[in-house]
């Protein structure tokens, strides 16, 4: 082979001449400000101890403070929201609003006859807007104010306080105002998970009149017991804590108390008319498959943000969720297709959410292993109650409420008292090193009986008064009719529309714009 030379033009040389020109001046000068200072007795680089003004102390403090951040540590001088853990925080806080709009009004919403699909989007956005005003009013502040260990106080009502420094009680490097909105989307889809056990049957006034009782009666007083600095249950984070149980992310303040009070508000209202004489079948699977897939991407903010931070616990809650569910959605159709032949969809949709929900309160508590396990249980358990104690009970849980969230939460409760491990969060060690392991379970055990009583005594009595002040249910005709059209006017589809453009002969006069039903036939 014949190599070339390399081929050097005129006007290449006098640029290299210039660039080698340019560095030797860009060196002397370099050189001749340094000699100057030093002539001048001032050094080129100081050697005093202060850089911008600030000392040692000052700066090891920084340092400290910067190494706090990176970790999730408590900081020593900065009091400032942290931009990574911040901005985490206000994206979990989105995707758990996600859950349920429109990922939860998506899921029920195919559940239910096609009559009803307008009246539980409606309930599940009328939680929303209401729990949203309770929360601003005085929600938030019994929920986490430092108050008694049952319930919090004033000192954040109408969120007063409530800015952009952080709590330190909540999370050293997220707003207070972020933290405020995030645990307000918790509170948002509880009640709206009651929906399901009473969709198509109970009056829009009063689920909304239920809903403001329920929230000052069982989930305020719940929330402050199980996540408040100095709640009753927080065996994490109060060394004076009762009942030193562990709830990672809401499966006794979310599941068990709307799942437990699904079925009571079911049995109190009374079954569908015409249950158990013809079946009521999903007018939409279509639309529930896209919520369950909402309802997956969302709850990684549910889970993996209760870490409150963008730390390795939000990362491990995050792989614990994926492992759970996935497993669970593998199981529920799985049992599906020995039993009966077929795995369906809705199969497929529950066994997903089962994982979900059951994995909730263990999140941030176990490894890969234990959320495996938990996947395993979540898809045969909740699975065994929809199915099998629903037909031997007889209640009418219209969307299986309680058979998911009731008997999930309860289910994932328990096993996290079995399975949390310090390997997976070592927070355990803080105030429950002599008790995880070994009897964790038994804590576990004591806050699911204070749940179970709260929710289902707080439920009775709202339910009772609402029940008595202005009735549950419509009359039979509107019920047999379809709540969408005479509770609020709408229907979710006009099949008397069908055909479209095929139609428009039907107008007497020709509307601007539209084409003709000869026009239409021709094309």
């Amino acid at each position: 082979m014949i190599r070339r030379r390399a081929i050097t033009t005129p006007f290449r040389a006098v640029q290299r001449i210039l660039s080698t020109v340019l560095g030797i001046a860009v060196v002397l000068g370099i050189v001749g400000a340094s000699v100057a200072a030093w002539a001048e007795g001032e050094p080129s680089a100081p050697a005093s101890a202060t850089t911008g003004g600030a000392t040692c102390a000052e700066l090891t403090a920084r340092v400290a403070d910067l190494e706090a951040y990176v970790t999730n540590g408590a900081p020593k001088a900065l009091v400032s929201p942290g931009p990574g853990h911040n901005a985490w925080m206000m994206t979990s806080s989105a995707l758990v609003l996600f859950m349920t709009l429109p990922g939860l009004a998506l899921f029920y919403g195919g559940l239910v006859r096609r009559k009803n699909v307008l009246s539980v989007m409606a309930q599940c956005l009328g939680c929303a807007g209401f729990v949203t005003v309770l929360w601003w009013l005085v929600g938030y502040s019994l929920a986490f104010d430092a108050g008694s260990p049952l319930l919090g106080g004033l000192k954040f009502a109408f969120l007063k306080g409530v800015g952009a420094t952080p709590n330190a009680n909540y999370g050293a490097w997220v707003s207070h105002s972020v933290f405020s909105m995030y645990q307000l989307m918790f509170a948002i889809i509880t009640p709206a998970l009651i929906v399901g056990a009473i969709a198509e049957r109970m009056k829009y006034s009063a689920l909304m009149a239920f809903l403001v009782g329920w929230m000052f009666i069982v989930y305020f007083p719940l929330a402050h017991m199980v996540w408040g600095v100095d709640g009753l249950m927080n065996g994490v984070w109060n060394a004076n804590a009762s009942i030193r149980a562990i709830d990672f992310a809401g499966g006794t303040v979310v599941h068990m108390a709307s799942g437990w009070s699904a079925l009571v508000l079911c049995l109190v209202l009374g079954k569908r008319k015409g249950f158990g004489q013809r079946a009521f079948y999903p007018h939409s699977l279509v639309l529930t498959m896209i919520g369950t897939g909402m309802l997956w991407v969302g709850w990684y903010g549910f889970n993996a943000g209760s870490a409150v931070a963008a730390d390795g616990i939000a990362a491990g809650a995050f792989m614990a969720t994926t492992l759970a569910t996935g497993v669970a959605c593998v199981t529920w159709p799985a049992i599906e297709w020995v039993t009966r032949g077929k795995p369906t969809v809705l199969g497929l949709c529950s066994g997903a959410v089962a994982g979900l929900v059951v994995i909730t309160p263990a999140s941030g508590f176990v490894t890969a292993n234990g959320a495996v396990i938990i996947g395993l249980l979540a898809g045969t358990i909740p699975y065994l109650a929809c199915t099998k104690l629903k037909a031997v009970l007889g209640y009418d849980d219209a969307l299986d409420t309680f058979g998911v969230h009731g008997v999930g939460g309860t289910l994932g409760a328990l096993v996290t008292g079995f399975l949390a491990s310090a390997e997976a969060n070592p927070n355990l060690n803080t105030n429950l090193a002599d008790v995880v392991g070994k009897t964790l379970w038994l804590e576990q055990l004591k806050a699911m009986g204070v749940t179970l009583a709260l929710s289902i005594g707080g439920t009775v009595v709202v339910a009772s008064a609402v029940k008595r002040l202005i009735g549950l249910r419509p009359d039979p005709e509107v019920e047999e009719d379809g709540l969408d059209v005479v509770e609020h006017g709408e229907s979710g589809y006009h099949l008397d529309e069908e055909g479209g453009l095929a139609k428009a002969h039907a107008f007497p006069v020709p509307v601007a714009g539209m084409p003709t039903a000869q026009s239409a036939s021709e094309r």
